[in-house]
């Protein structure tokens, strides 16, 4: 009877997921620049054959923008969290994604998902975009100047309480900064707030120039942008003669994730990240909305566990969609706001 027992324990933990993953992000506590720079330079140390990182640029305040290479592959997929201040729990999960990656495919792990597609498609990771926003989000403005910080309750309608902070440090919307659409949206409000101002023209934000320059750079088949709340998927902007091509991609992450696949509507906004890249490189892009709906406030800790369990395999399967779509050299006339 001992003995078999101890077979089928031995069977159960050779089908049991492997969870040495290191535990460098946990997802546990709140997610902050600083633990962000903490996470990236362990990372780094321990996956250093399989991960580079680079700064890509600096926020409106100086602070760096970090990008994670995970992979040999010539093709890019890139991923990117914490466009809106309030929403870091989207770094913490795009962190998440980059370390159990490296770990799997530094062992060659082959269960329960293969690393294998990492030597033909790269995986760049942009776990925070707006680091001023996520700072000021999480009350952390008084290494500002006093006039700076002045400013910012200005913007927040009085509050000094920042838990609805959406906006880069000087008030751009920065999902609402891209030129394809961007003529059309909304002129409200008018001035800086804690969100929705598009500022004065497109491409004003540097975090918003310092993404476009690197995604030029890395000519990616499919882009990812994580936001919270919702459960939900979006994906159609002008996808033109690639929309059952980019609907599919869509479907199969919607399945993978439970979450819906958002419905297109008959008159499409723009602005955004994904509307940019979809009408520029015309290849597939989703934002990927995690959590609950939360109102005008980060997700709690306590969902974090759910949507990772969500999205856990969500950058190799879009690496391997990656594989299928050919990718030319971009040449960018015509493309973004004239579309």
């Amino acid at each position: 009877m001992t003995k078999y027992v101890c077979h089928l324990l031995f069977v159960f933990c050779l089908f049991e997921p492997v969870k040495a993953h290191g535990e460098i992000v946990t997802g546990d506590k709140l997610y902050s620049v600083e633990l962000l720079e903490h996470d990236l330079k362990l990372i780094q140390t321990k996956y250093q054959q399989q991960v580079i990182v680079k700064s890509i640029g600096t926020s409106h305040f100086g602070q760096p923008i970090w990008a994670a290479k995970l992979g040999k592959g010539k093709k890019n997929i890139v991923i990117i969290g914490s466009h809106h201040g309030r929403e870091w729990m989207t770094s913490t999960l795009v962190m998440k994604m980059l370390e159990t990656y490296a770990d799997d495919y530094k062992e060659g792990r082959i269960w329960p998902r293969s690393t294998k597609i990492l030597d033909e498609v790269s995986i760049w990771f942009v776990p925070m975009l707006n680091p001023d926003g996520v700072s000021i989000q999480q009350n952390r403005i008084d290494t500002l100047p006093i006039k700076q910080q002045r400013q910012l309750v200005g913007m927040n309608k009085g509050q000094t309480n920042f838990k609805r902070w959406k906006a880069n440090g000087i008030g751009i919307d920065l999902n609402r900064q891209y030129p394809a659409g961007w003529s059309s949206l909304e002129k409200v409000p008018k001035v800086p707030s804690y969100q929705f101002y598009k500022g004065k023209k497109p491409l004003e934000a540097m975090e918003v120039i310092a993404i476009t320059n690197f995604i030029k750079d890395i000519n990616p088949s499919i882009a990812v942008a994580y936001h919270t709340a919702g459960r939900e998927i979006f994906w159609n902007y002008k996808n033109g003669n690639h929309l059952q091509r980019d609907r599919k991609v869509a479907k199969k992450m919607a399945k993978l994730t439970h979450y819906k696949l958002a419905r297109p509507p008959k008159e499409a906004t723009g602005g955004g990240f994904t509307d940019w890249f979809i009408t520029t490189y015309h290849r597939p892009a989703l934002t990927i909305e995690i959590s609950y709906l939360v109102g005008e406030t980060s997700p709690p800790l306590s969902v974090f566990k759910e949507e990772w369990k969500r999205n856990r395999y969500v950058g190799l399967k879009l690496a391997k969609e990656a594989k299928k779509i050919p990718v030319h050299t971009h040449n960018s006339k015509g493309d973004g706001e004239n579309n």
